[in-house]
Parts: C-alpha cells; sequence; structure tokens
C-alpha cells in the first residue's frame, strides 16, 4: 500500500471515512461509545475483505464521537493486513507533538507501518476554545490556528528521527551515543502525514512542508465556484507548491465525499431524497465563509455520470467515502461494496 509515490490519476485508492457517532435515538445501531470503536475495527476488517484500500477516522473531543485515535489505529493495525489506516483529521491545537510521535510510531509498528495520519488546526468544537481544557494555550501574539501549524512543524520534526535529546549522565539503563530521539521511531511514518486545509494558502502551506494533502466536503469559499471547482484549483496550487520545493518523493492528494449508489429499497429509503443535494454555503466562524459539498446519491448508471463531472475527485488519487456509521457495520459495509463492484470500475478506477 505504499503511499509514497505518485498514483495515476484515473486509478484511484478509495476508503471509507467515519466520523465514529453514537447515541440511543431510535434507529440507531451504535449506541455507546463501546459500539463506535468496536464496530470501527469490524468495518475495517469488512472493508479490507472486499478490496477497499483505507479506514479512516475523524477525531472530534468533547462529544459522542471518535476521540483518541491511537489506540483505534492499533486495534484496527491488529485485526489487519493490508488496508491503510488514516485519520482525517487529528486537530493540532489538542496535541502535543512528542507524546503523539511515541503513539503514532507505535500504532505505525502494529500495523506495519500502514499508518496514513491526517492532522489539521481543526474547525470549531463542541465546547468554546476546548484545547484549553486540555491544559494549552496559544503563545503570546499568536491565534489557536498558529498554535496548530507550530506544533504539527515541531511533529514533523520529531518524526524525521533524529536525535534532540540530551541524554542523562547516569540513565537508569544504558543509552545509545549521542543525542536522544522520541521511541519508538517507525521509518517512513514521516511521509505519511497529510494536512487537513481548508484553504489554497494552507495547501501550499503544507506542500511546501512534505505533507500530503487532504481536502474534505468543506473549504473556505474563495472563488464562489461549486466546491468542487475550489478543490481543484486548490490541488492544483497544492502541486505546483510541491513541485517548486523540490520534494524527491511524488505527493498523495485525497478528497472525501458522501456517496451512495442506490440499489436497494433500503438504500433509497435512507438515501434517495439526497438525489438533488446541492452545495451549501454558511459561516464556519464569524469570519469565514464556507461552501459545504453536496452528497451523491443516484443509480449507479447516474452516479458514474454525475462523479465523472466532479473535478476535483478526478484530480485526487485518493477518494475517502464518509459513511452513516450508526446504520450499523453491515450496512455500510454494502455501501462501500456498491461503489467498489457498480461505480469504480466503469469510471476507470478499479
Amino acid at each position: 500500500m505504499g503511499g509514497c509515490g505518485v498514483v495515476d490519476m484515473g486509478v484511484k485508492k478509495i476508503g471509507f471515512l467515519s466520523f465514529g457517532h453514537w447515541s440511543d435515538a431510535p434507529g440507531s445501531q451504535t449506541r455507546s461509545a463501546s459500539d463506535a470503536l468496536l464496530q470501527s475495527i469490524e468495518l475495517a476488517v469488512a472493508a479490507e475483505e472486499l478490496g477497499a484500500d483505507g479506514a479512516y477516522f475523524r477525531v472530534h473531543h468533547f462529544a459522542r464521537q471518535l476521540a483518541s485515535p491511537f489506540p483505534l489505529l492499533a486495534a484496527v493495525g491488529a485485526r489487519t493486513s493490508r488496508i491503510e489506516i488514516g485519520t482525517a483529521v487529528i486537530d493540532m491545537r489538542y496535541e502535543n507533538p512528542m507524546y503523539f510521535a511515541e503513539d503514532a510510531g507505535a500504532a505505525d509498528l502494529i500495523a506495519g507501518g500502514r499508518l496514513q495520519l491526517g492532522i489539521s488546526r481543526g474547525s470549531p468544537e463542541q465546547v468554546i476554545d476546548g484545547w484549553r481544557y486540555f491544559g494549552y494555550e496559544p503563545a503570546e501574539g499568536d491565534t489557536d490556528a498558529d498554535m496548530a501549524r507550530k506544533r504539527a512543524e515541531v511533529l514533523l520534526t520529531v518524526l524525521e528521527g533524529r536525535g534532540f535529546a540530551q541524554p542523562h549522565p547516569r540513565p537508569m539503563f544504558p543509552n545509545p551515543p549521542g543525542l536522544l530521539r522520541i521511541e519508538p521511531h517507525s521509518e517512513g511514518l514521516r511521509d505519511r502525514i497529510w494536512w487537513g486545509s481548508g484553504s489554497n494558502a494552507t495547501a501550499a502551506w503544507a506542500a511546501k512542508l512534505g505533507m500530503n494533502l487532504q481536502s474534505s466536503t468543506l473549504k473556505d469559499d474563495e472563488t464562489g465556484e461549486p466546491l468542487h471547482v475550489q478543490q481543484r484549483k486548490q490541488i492544483e496550487a497544492y502541486r505546483q507548491a510541491w513541485k517548486e520545493a523540490g520534494h524527491e518523493r511524488g505527493p498523495r492528494v485525497s478528497v472525501s465525499r458522501s456517496i451512495f449508489a442506490l440499489t436497494s429499497d433500503l438504500d433509497r429509503a435512507y438515501f434517495g431524497r439526497n438525489a438533488d443535494s446541492r452545495d451549501q454555503i454558511g459561516m464556519i466562524d464569524e469570519n469565514t465563509r464556507a461552501i459545504f459539498g453536496r452528497s451523491y446519491a443516484a443509480e449507479p448508471d447516474v452516479l458514474v455520470k454525475q462523479l465523472a463531472e466532479d473535478e476535483a475527485i478526478q484530480a485526487a488519487d485518493t477518494l475517502l467515502l464518509t459513511v452513516p456509521n450508526q446504520l450499523g457495520v453491515e450496512y455500510n459495509a454494502h455501501v462501500l461494496e456498491n461503489i467498489l463492484t457498480h461505480v469504480a470500475p466503469e469510471l476507470g478506477w478499479r
């Protein structure tokens, strides 16, 4: 599953993205945190068996959704052998980069080098300035976004595996010579860090630092054009910045979409009403106008035509399918199988 080379733009890696919601609402198959975690593992196993390429998880704090990612990623890594395992995204405002590097290194070694970790400055959460409850404050003159980006830079440096910490002169255990690094170190993980970007400028910044790019169904509305057009231009700006930075490897780019092939009465009951979905405009905070991408729900032949016109999907090498996890593992496996069987081959993604 590599992840360092450039993928043919026709062929797509196709994975799922789960927010891991749970509630005891009528009809929910995911009624507790335990359900959300254990079903996430089972869905990753099912996705691998179906031939999908990735199992990705969103991270939110103070919410009845998946939060601490590394126990889950390690568990998925222990139960699977091929599928990429990732996040989209971890909010760096809440993270200690040193402890992050330890947890990520351990989970990646358990998974045999299959982690693909999306990180970002995050979005509005369930509570005001939730990162303050975790003990973090931006430096004087910095915003919370500045804090997140600076922590990302520290993380990238630490993941390179060079020693930086002065060893104790009388250590409990013998040390190797020289400065010490964070352990365990997983070789190659530095090249499998992705930045979840909501703007063209941060996409270019991520490219300069050698991070892969994740662009979701939410983006700053910078031109007034449809989301897929704005994302395609963002991807182009990212790849140009990557080229100018002179990195030795090729970049990876993913986009997220809600896509449902209607092949059964149950599919139509759940998602048939989304057939006329359109992009929506809203304010993500008091200063940022954002565009929210449409959902796709149609019979497979119609879906193929619609997706062929999505410029961002065509430009990306990886497609993450957001799944309605509360409908249960069996139904979500069916959603994935529909795309892999009825849609992806017709578009040349397989």
